[in-house]
């Protein structure tokens, strides 16, 4: 008898995902647990196990398409007896044992390689999707003219797609006002090249952010209202006690937010330490559902990349988001004269439903207090 294996709740709120790739083809045979379906949802790509050893006899959804929670992935036949089936991606080949996944054979298949020929970099020697198209390399079909085309058509799915899904949530459903101010960073950079000796001995990076994430978190505690969100079904602002803060990280394939836990107990080194791992697992794609849920207001560091400020798209359903922007040495007035400093640019996006001006401002006022008093 054929079972239906169906999109499991993940959890933390996830209603459908998009499926990414299968890991096996149909006729596989297949042992409990072995992985079937890589899955993007919202939070991260998650991959989906075999819930008994059998056959995939029919794929049901196909990559690209959206599939709700309870929605069928595909139909397996169960094994005869318990622990029956081969392990997936496992077979002989003319070169020898070669590890990969079905997917991995067909696109190989596709392209005309030899599995055996290619050179595997994943664990045990297994033939990854990477070193498969790597292999291949660019390649122009027989007969196209060799000159470029005039556009290139990318298709809109996967993390791309969530992320626009996002931001037009956030923007058409929520009144986004903007703040935006200035820090004066001097005292802040002295500051942490005497953090980042301290750093070299603890074996992680000092930035910026880290020094900014402590003077927001310091700044939450004193303003509920933006370490908030706003329950809409049933009308309620719902203010947070713990300051978890999210950070966007450019992973490459598109924006992520992983979420520093409990960000106002951590000291500067403890941050840097949480921000490089956070950013390192975002960039490598190995960061945990978890490691993306539950924030309560986002910063956006884009300093490092350049321009002179933003407009901040808010995380919904947080009710605000900081932007903090690249370092320039300015002329700025000190005791009635003209001197350099190192000035920065902060953007407060914050929802009006939840925040009115004034709180918006004095908070604000407080993260730049922080930051140029260096009292973080």
């Amino acid at each position: 008898m054929q079972i239906e294996l169906k999109l499991p709740d993940v959890g933390e709120g996830i209603a459908e995902g998009e499926v990414v790739r299968w890991l096996v083809a149909e006729g596989a045979k297949v042992k409990e647990d072995d992985p079937l379906v890589e899955i993007l949802t919202d939070k991260a790509n998650v991959e989906i196990p075999s819930p008994m050893s059998g056959t995939v006899v029919k794929i049901l959804a196909a990559p690209g398409q959206i599939v709700k929670v309870g929605g069928p992935l595909a139909l397996i036949e169960p094994a005869a007896g318990p622990g029956k089936g081969s392990p997936s991606g496992k077979t002989a080949g003319a070169a020898g044992e070669v590890l990969a996944t079905p997917f991995v054979r067909k696109l190989a298949k596709d392209l005309g390689l030899e599995l055996g020929a290619v050179p595997g970099s994943g664990p045990g020697g297994r033939i990854t999707e990477e070193d498969v198209r790597r292999a291949a390399g660019p390649k122009t079909p027989a007969g196209a003219p060799a000159e470029s085309t005039p556009e290139e058509r990318i298709p809109f799915k996967g993390r791309r797609r969530m992320i626009a899904r996002k931001m037009v949530a956030a923007k058409t459903r929520v009144p986004h006002a903007l703040l935006v101010d200035e820090a004066d960073v001097s005292g802040l950079l002295s500051e942490r090249a005497k953090m980042r000796e301290i750093g070299e001995r603890e074996g992680v990076r000092i930035t910026i952010l880290p020094f900014v994430m402590k003077a927001v978190a310091g700044a939450l505690r004193g303003h509920p209202a933006l370490n908030a969100s706003l329950d809409e079904d049933r009308e309620v602002i719902v203010l947070k006690k713990k300051i978890d803060v999210g950070m966007a990280v450019d992973a490459g394939d598109g924006l992520v937010v992983p979420v520093v836990r409990n960000a106002d107990a951590k000291s500067v080194i403890e941050l840097a330490r949480e921000i490089e791992r956070l950013s390192a697992a975002a960039r490598e794609g190995t960061l945990a559902p978890g490691d993306l849920t539950g924030g309560t207001f986002t910063i956006s560091s884009v300093g490092s990349i350049g321009g002179l400020f933003s407009y901040p798209i808010i995380n919904v359903p947080e009710a605000a988001i900081l932007a903090a922007h690249k370092i320039v040495t300015r002329p700025v007035v000190r005791d009635g004269e003209i001197v350099p400093r190192e000035m920065m640019y902060l953007s407060l996006s914050f929802d009006h439903r939840i925040v009115d001006g004034g709180e918006a401002t004095r908070f604000l006022n407080e993260v730049v207090r922080r930051i140029e008093a260096s009292a973080i």
